[in-house]
């Protein structure tokens, strides 16, 4: 196979920290190349750079073996050799690019004008505009004429199968079909490379799956490269012509996508254990709460309609449901972001019962504070430190030493080892595995000592091994701190570890509550596949 990307001993570092050590590999004209390893092993690093994200590596390189056109900016793969160029009708002739080279500027525009990326948990879509005007803005991005964009811009949304959502506002479509959006805009580039960071990680089972077959068949149908990273081993298994395993920011085997799967699973054991949580009296009662907003397309929507439940102090209380269920509407409404229509939503603050349905320094004002949230596309504060984020960007002001203690304390209740804690606190969020991110984002929530944590899909982005660290940082810190926590989250197994009652939400109501088992045995055939809950 024709090489189009040779990744030559690829070294980075961030402030004397190794993260990527003597990377070296080929990607094959058209191929797909799965990463995998655990959370900040360096798989984010990678792709960045082989993109030309970010920053330069600190040693390597990495070369584009390309043609290119003389007449006009036109770049193509390596066939294409000889060929007449497709843009003017020049001669295309191979040449050979180290993306990072000073002298290399130029051509690494153009490169990457060829070349796509999808990040980790963001969609970048323009919220406010229908699908089809997210298509036809990136086609103008591109200089794409303008009497042939619509047209084109039906293609693409038909090619990822979001011709019944052409004209619905991109803020209202769910996580999976924002996702195909994603992909289409970034077909318009007709790229021959596409990066894939995780692109399905915060979707439900059944819509990653959708998702996944999307980026088959486009990099089918478009002739198109990919390198992909993912927590899913299907996907590494079923997607992907070679897997790489990373490893310490080292690669540790390379070859078929199974045997890779099988190495990185050699050390995915769960041996802790902790004791089962004695729950106490009640810290949080909704009664008939109600959200009802107005759609252009869809007219009132009811996300939640009429919910009642509590939750015990020291109690791991799960919300559960397909996409659209009205999940994360709920969540806001209990961290006090989303005002309800109707209902009460109380919470005990020491002996004082608050409604936090009720605006006013007094009672929702009061409350928001005694309340975490780590919603799914989190924010940190991407020029400051992990310690900044943790204390001063949220307005905790200690002395240096007490900000060091409390931050390496609080990071391993997310998780984290003391030497990786002690590690990182100099570090900037760009600095980060997406995993290592998540993990500050949680103590971020936990340094402000919340009498409840509510959690938006926690385990999105994260390797199985991963998991297990967060799983066990929750429990942690309910056994340690007495820390209340709802988990709101399409992760089936995560929950049935994990929380002592489940709720679960069909069409913005909750059908069924009880022990976390009870519940999950009265799944439909449907929400099994959908949420990847097995068999009972």
């Amino acid at each position: 196979m024709t090489p189009l990307i040779t990744v030559k001993d690829l070294c980075m570092e961030f402030n004397g920290t190794v993260v990527l050590k003597n990377i070296h590999f080929e990607v094959a004209e058209g191929e797909t190349v799965g990463i995998i390893g655990r959370s900040g092993a360096g798989k984010t690093v990678l792709m960045h750079l082989m993109r030309g994200v970010d920053q330069p590596p600190t040693r390597g390189a990495i070369i584009y073996h390309i043609v290119a056109c003389e007449k006009c900016d036109y770049i193509g793969v390596p066939r294409e050799a000889g060929k007449p160029c497709p843009a003017c009708g020049g001669e295309l002739k191979p040449v050979d690019v180290d993306l990072w080279a000073d002298e290399s500027a130029m051509m690494k525009r153009r490169i990457m004008r060829r070349t796509a990326i999808m990040f980790q948990r963001t969609f970048a879509l323009y919220g406010d505009d229908r699908v089809i005007e997210n298509i036809l803005r990136a086609l103008d991005d591109i200089g794409y004429p303008g009497e042939k964009a619509v047209s084109r811009a039906a293609d693409l949304i038909d090619q990822v199968r979001l011709s019944h959502r052409m004209m619905h506002i991109a803020r209202d479509l769910s996580g999976g079909e924002k996702q195909r959006v994603v992909l289409a805009r970034q077909l318009a580039k007709n790229p021959f490379m596409l990066f894939a960071d995780e692109p399905t990680g915060t979707l439900d089972p059944e819509t990653a799956t959708l998702v996944h077959r999307m980026l088959i068949e486009s990099a089918q149908a478009n002739d198109m490269g990919m390198v992909i990273t993912s927590h899913f081993s299907s996907v590494i298994k079923d997607v992907v012509d070679r897997a790489i395993l990373l490893e310490n920011g080292e690669i540790k085997d390379i070859g078929a996508p199974e045997e890779v799967i099988n190495r990185f699973m050699e050390d995915y054991s769960d041996l802790e254990r902790y004791q089962p949580g004695e729950v106490g009296e009640k810290v949080l009662v909704a009664r008939d709460v109600v959200k009802r907003y107005l759609s252009v397309d869809r007219g009132v929507v009811r996300a939640v309609n009429g919910v009642s439940f509590d939750v015990a102090e020291q109690e791991i209380f799960g919300i559960i449901g397909k996409s659209g269920a009205g999940k994360t509407t709920l969540s806001r409404i209990i961290s006090g972001i989303l005002e309800p229509t109707n209902g009460e939503m109380n919470i005990r603050i020491g002996d004082d019962w608050i409604d936090m349905t009720k605006p006013g320094i007094e009672h929702r004002g009061r409350a928001k504070g005694y309340i975490g949230l780590l919603h799914q596309e989190y924010d940190l504060y991407p020029h400051r430190t992990v310690l900044d984020n943790l204390t001063d960007a949220i307005g905790l002001e200690f002395p240096k030493e007490l900000a060091m203690r409390k931050a390496i304390i609080t990071l391993g209740m997310a998780g984290f080892v003391p030497e990786k804690s002690r590690e990182i606190l100099g570090r900037y969020p760009g600095q980060l595995s997406e995993g290592e991110k998540h993990r500050v984002a949680l103590a971020q929530v936990l340094i402000r000592e919340p009498l409840l944590v509510v959690l938006d899909e926690p385990t999105g982005t994260m390797d199985p091994i991963t998991k297990i660290d967060v799983k066990h940082s929750i429990l942690h810190a309910r056994e340690e701190m007495d820390e209340t926590f709802i988990v709101v989250s399409h992760d089936m197994e995560f929950v049935r570890d994990i929380c002592d009652r489940v709720a679960l939400m069909r069409g913005g109501k909750i059908i069924q509550m009880g022990p976390t088992e009870e519940v999950l045995a009265h799944l439909t055939e449907e929400e099994r596949r959908v949420m990847g809950a097995g068999t009972p």
